[in-house]
């Protein structure tokens, strides 16, 4: 039987040549289907009896095709089987197709790795795409909460997944940095020099005690000026203060954010024209949406889905804080960002409609330029609030109490729309029923192994691929061969914490790898071709568990 040119290393190449097979068939029946890359999607079935990869394709394309489910599987497994590091193809069933690979064709995947190092599982799914990722957004009058870190770890765990794929992507911080709040904050910081209770409705906490502290460290004569003044001093001073105290404990959190915007930027009338605020309803009402009735100023949300319009000025001409959604919006799109992620908090639902019909009235598609993601609660079992704050559990304090880490990992681990409590019990353990220890532990395996390796004379300087047939060595080349597409898949869905669970998966196929298969010689064995080719498989794992890790935002330890 001839062999067709085609080489199969991976599920991609695997995949490109079922849609080189299938697109041939489908023509020679006379049918014009226009199939992409996307339906021809490959599973690993649970059953290793079952192949290295099954397809359901012959089911999906019967009907257009006008033949029987397992007649057209017969016709593509044989195509298939002509395909160079195809070992074995058989139609199982009403038509599912099961493709086994040769031991030197799955085995090729670990010196492919090796090779490509940090760059394994990059791909360019996203290419061409440039999107603005905002997420935290905390108002600056306070530090950040439990809630807040939920969002940093999985939005900045988002950003890399995006990255990964090809996306152009900037990270940012809306800074609500302007309205009441901010009143507030100054009044409250103001009290604390003066010594005076909290004002109502201002900002408790033994925080505001210590930003007081260090306003009339800076300003000595604080006390000394008028109340307005006073005013104005303690709140930007305050301000600088607190915004420096989030920006440090993000980056010790490991998060970096690319763009710090102030909403102040939004109000600031220029000497040169209006206000990014006056422009923006401009603008809106030169699409169309925006009318005036008793005065005020309304956009005609409804248009798109709101469940009704919204006021973006008053009557008395005082804006709205939709006034400056929509400056904010237009301005993203205004430098250059084609798509728009929003992260926002679990009492933000009422956002999604608003927002989304403010792109509408911008112009823009509410199903293509903009996402809405929101968050659910998270809590700690044994969580004490903040002794700085007093009502509310710390970023700092979480970080001190469970390593970032651990939380990071464990806030990675979930889907964003599911209600979280961890265990601070099982976070802290050093055992295999902690996530986070169990993939490190796999990763510092790796390295062991090497040192081990080093020391007994095994080094790369052989590959043979076809030597890795031990049944857990084929198990383990087929889930590290899935990592590209799950990567693909966590940014396509917007679901990062498909990497952790990927993650936990390699672990574990490593750790039974290696109760099964030996890098360096036992006694006084010769090294062996074996040893070396094996020396490849485990330095690809290490290198993958690293590269899952860094887009999770968690350290990759040599040494446990």
């Amino acid at each position: 039987m001839a062999r067709l040119s085609l080489c199969i290393v991976n599920p991609a190449d695997l995949s490109a040549a079922l849609l080189t097979v299938v697109t041939g068939i489908a023509q020679r029946r006379g049918g014009e289907l226009r199939l992409t890359i996307d339906d021809l999607l490959l599973e690993r079935p649970r059953n290793r009896e079952h192949g290295d990869w099954a397809s359901n394709i012959a089911m999906k394309l019967a009907r257009p095709l006008g033949t029987n489910p397992r007649e057209l599987a017969g016709e593509i497994a044989s195509e298939v089987a002509k395909l160079d590091g195809v070992a074995s193809v058989d139609v199982a069933g009403p038509g599912f197709i099961n493709i086994t690979l040769d031991a030197a064709a799955a085995g090729a995947l670990a010196k492919t790795i090796v090779e490509q190092a940090d760059r394994y599982g990059h791909n360019d799914s996203l290419a061409g795409q440039t999107i603005n990722l905002e997420f935290v957004s905390a108002n600056p009058t306070g530090p950040l909460h439990i809630g807040h870190t939920r969002w940093a770890a999985l939005g900045d765990s988002l950003a890399r997944v995006l990255k990964a794929s090809g996306a152009e992507l900037v990270r940012e911080f809306y800074i609500n940095d302007a309205g009441n709040q901010m009143d507030s904050f100054a009044a409250s910081i103001l009290a604390a020099a003066k010594g005076e209770p909290t004002p109502e409705g201002g900002y408790p906490g033994q925080y505001i005690a210590d930003l007081a502290a260090r306003v009339l460290e800076t300003r000595p004569d604080l006390l000394e000026l008028d109340e307005p003044e006073a005013l104005a001093v303690s709140g930007e001073l305050g301000y600088q203060y607190q915004l420096g105290e989030i920006r440090d404990s993000l980056e010790r959190f490991n998060v970096h954010f690319d763009v710090w915007f102030s909403e102040r930027v939004l109000h600031a009338t220029p000497a040169s024209g209006p206000s990014a605020i006056d422009a923006a309803v401009d603008r809106l009402r030169a699409q169309g949406h925006v009318f005036d009735l008793d005065g005020a100023v309304w956009v005609r949300t409804t248009d798109f889905g709101d469940d009704r319009d919204r006021v973006i000025r008053r009557a008395n001409g005082i804006y709205t804080y939709f006034a400056a959604d929509a400056a904010y919006y237009l301005s993203k799109g205004d430098r250059g960002f084609a798509h728009k992620i929003y992260l926002l908090g679990a009492d933000h639902h009422g956002y999604v409609h608003r927002l989304k019909a403010l792109a509408g009235a911008a112009g823009d598609d509410p199903d293509r330029d903009i996402e809405v993601l929101i968050g659910q609660l998270v809590s700690i079992n044994g969580a004490r609030l903040s002794k700085r704050a007093g009502n509310i559990i710390e970023l700092g304090d979480l970080q001190a109490w469970l390593g970032t880490d651990a939380l990071r990992y464990s806030l990675g681990r979930y889907p964003a729309d599911s209600p979280l409590t961890l265990d601070p019990e099982v976070l802290q353990r050093r055992t295999n029923d902690n996530p986070v220890f169990y993939v490190q532990y796999a990763h510092a395996r790796t390295h062991a192994v090497a040192r081990n390796a080093a020391a007994s004379g095994v080094a790369r300087t052989v590959f043979d691929a076809g030597l890795l047939e031990h049944e857990t060595e084929s198990i383990l080349l087929g889930i590290l061969a899935e990592f590209p597409r799950v990567v693909r898949q966590a940014a396509e869905l917007r679901e990062p914490h498909r990497v952790a669970r990927y993650s936990e998966e390699l672990a574990g196929a490593y750790h039974r790898w290696y109760d099964n298969c030996r890098v360096t010689p036992l006694g006084d064995e010769d090294v062996t071709d074996l040893h070396r080719t094996r020396l490849w498989l485990n330095d690809a794992v290490g290198q993958v568990l690293r590269n899952a890790l860094e887009l999770l935002g968690v350290s990759a330890p040599e040494r446990m």
